[in-house]
């Protein structure tokens, strides 16, 4: 049952740090996340037979992001009307795309109370509830800065609300214009095999989208360093024992992010049913 799962799960999130879980509050569904396939069949095993907690398992996915390649200057009205008081908010930023890794950062340069200062705080949580879900794939959004320079407001209409409300319009409107991309995860993949099935394991690597790094030796086996997408390694571990007799092992570790091919980026959003707005051409 769900509580007998919850504890499982809490229990071997404890013991290992690499493993966490979360809820999808739009379905309900627990999503746990690893360092891959491997690990993650290792854990369910393991519910199984310590727990005694039987699952059903869906297909893994993977944890895309998005990101902005271009600075754009945005401004955003935000003007409603309902009878009585009405919600009022004006922000114009700069939104600048980050070194990759370096995550969100804001910075207010509002000046002489164009923007009071009680709501330059919810303009930074508008801009950041925005990029829990980016307007490509709905994947959230990474290494970007805001630059809060100016705005306006309404004595009555204006609010904390109104201003969270049109920061998060506006970075949506903005992203669209900051020629925004996937990026998806890339893992550092060795390969430990037979002199024999080399060739075989290397091209395998290549048409998985991976790229050589190294190759050495270690005893009479051959070392293969690679790096390769992680969606392009689901059922590694089964083509690799079939293409070499059983005879070769791997191990993978998070590489970085990198921007996905555009035939790539396609599909992703084509499956996904473009982002926050829907796909716009």
């Amino acid at each position: 049952d769900q509580e007998k799962m919850g504890m499982a799960l809490s229990k071997l999130a404890e013991e290992d740090p690499t493993f966490r879980v979360m809820t999808d509050d739009e379905t309900a569904q627990t999503i746990i996340s690893g360092m891959g396939e491997l690990h993650l069949d290792i854990i369910v095993d393991r519910m199984r037979r310590e727990f005694n907690v039987e699952t059903t398992v869906g297909q893994p996915q993977v944890a895309y992001r998005e990101t902005i390649q271009e600075e754009v200057d945005h401004e955003e009205k935000y003007s409603k009307q309902t009878g009585g008081r009405g919600q009022f908010g004006h922000v114009q930023f700069k939104l600048i795309p980050q070194e990759p890794g370096k995550g969100y950062e804001f910075e207010s340069t509002v000046v002489g109370g164009r923007i009071p200062r009680e709501f330059i705080n919810p303009c930074d949580k508008g801009f950041q509830e925005a990029m829990t879900r980016g307007i490509l794939a709905g994947y959230p959004v990474v290494d970007v800065k805001v630059n809060l320079y100016d705005g306006s407001y309404h004595d009555v209409d204006s609010s904390e609300m109104s201003f969270k409300t049109v920061s998060s319009i506006g970075f949506r409107e903005a992203a669209k214009k900051a020629k925004p991309v996937i990026l998806e995860p890339v893992m550092k993949v060795e390969v430990v095999v037979p002199e024999e099935f080399l060739g075989d394991v290397m091209g395998d690597l290549s048409s998985r989208r991976g790229m050589i790094k190294e190759q050495s030796d270690r005893g009479t086996a051959k070392v293969i360093d690679a790096v390769v997408p992680l969606a392009a390694m689901f059922g590694y571990a089964t083509e690799l024992r079939s293409m070499t007799q059983g005879r070769a092992n791997y191990s993978m570790e998070f590489g970085h992010y990198e921007k996905v091919p555009n035939n790539v980026a396609e599909e992703i959003i084509k499956k996904r049913g473009g982002g926050s707005n829907k796909k716009e051409d």
